[in-house]
């Protein structure tokens, strides 16, 4: 172990994210980590060079700005470079104004790093698909490694409030993409429950959504960890009404609160419910609507489903057991 923790592993982001943060830590229990968060294009190419030359292998997650100058100065010193890849970066979705593969230099970006990198990790099988199709990924080149969840908010599935909860930042492209506006609309047609929709509001966008807010929904804002976990161990029904999902973290979350999840067929959604969800046929309002009142009628035992998935196929221990597992093997390969 102490030879191990010798070794260092270049991390890269952008941002301190849940998803971000739970991988650094993983990675931090076998190997010593080396934390570069990239926060704007203005890049600090002497230290950025020193860091990738002293490590054993460059971790980045998503492919984009951030990650464009760690991953070529990595293949330039023949070190591995993996890159986590499935959200906007890999994402092509016009209609709701979403995704790097719609054009433009972000494209041309994205497209370098992944054509690029030595290695690729997708959170889900939609996602490699996604990566292959929309931003000529190599297939061969990319293992699909389940997002984790911590099995921390366990809730119990017996009595619940009738109360009907969706988590996304609030920000223009998130209205369609995450189906908040489908989600605040379809308040409308079920009076009877609270609606309460948490996220961030980064622009002007959660105007829109007061407009069309009846008096059963609550904007919430930004909430801690804490506050949130609170919210899935008494809701009764997470929606996720997306256009598009990379993975579904607070899809993942909410059913391990027990929450029943209802969700589109949307990008990872199908892979990470299963069959202990409720699925819309469109994400209108009425269907919407239709799908959480039919969720409603389910009971404990879909709870109970939900939340045993959860914690059977996406545990922490699974995502740590397996980046352990293909970072060692990338190590022999190159070492």
């Amino acid at each position: 172990m102490n030879s191990e923790r010798s070794k260092s592993i270049l991390f890269v982001h952008n941002g301190p994210t849940r998803f971000t943060r739970i991988d650094r830590d993983l990675l931090q229990q076998r190997w010593r980590v080396t934390e570069w968060h990239q926060r704007t294009w203005r890049i600090n190419l002497p230290a950025l060079t020193r860091a990738v030359n002293q490590c054993m292998m460059v971790f980045c997650w998503f492919a984009s700005w951030h990650s464009f100058t760690p991953v070529l100065l990595a293949r330039l010193l023949h070190k591995p470079a993996i890159v986590v890849i499935g959200g906007y970066d890999t994402a092509n979705v016009p209609e709701a104004g979403y995704g790097s593969q719609r054009g433009g230099l972000r494209r041309l970006v994205a497209r370098t790093v992944i054509h690029s990198a030595t290695h690729l990790i997708a959170f889900s099988e939609s996602a490699k698909k996604e990566a292959v199709a929309n931003a000529g990924a190599d297939p061969d080149k990319t293992r699909v490694i389940y997002q984790g969840i911590p099995l921390t908010a366990i809730g119990s599935c017996d009595k619940r409030k009738p109360l009907v909860l969706t988590v996304g930042n609030v920000w223009r492209e998130n209205l369609l993409r995450k189906g908040l506006l489908p989600f605040v609309r379809a308040a409308e047609y079920l009076p009877e429950l609270t609606f309460v929709l948490v996220g961030k509001w980064h622009d002007d966008s959660i105007q829109q959504l007061r407009r069309v807010a009846g008096p059963n929904v609550e904007l919430k804002g930004y909430l801690s960890d804490n506050q949130l976990n609170e919210l899935y161990v008494r809701a009764s029904v997470y929606v996720q009404a997306s256009l598009h999902e990379g993975f579904g973290m607070s899809v993942a979350e909410a059913m391990l609160g027990g929450c029943i999840p209802v969700v589109t067929r949307k990008g990872s959604l199908p892979e990470l419910v299963g069959e202990t969800g409720v699925y819309i046929d469109s994400n209108d309002p009425v269907s919407v609507a239709k799908a959480i009142r039919y969720a409603l009628n389910q009971g404990s035992t879909m709870r109970r489903e939900a939340q045993g998935r959860i914690v059977s196929h996406f545990s922490l221990e699974r995502r740590r057991q397996a980046l352990i597992t293909f970072i060692d093997h990338l190590l022999q390969q190159s070492g």
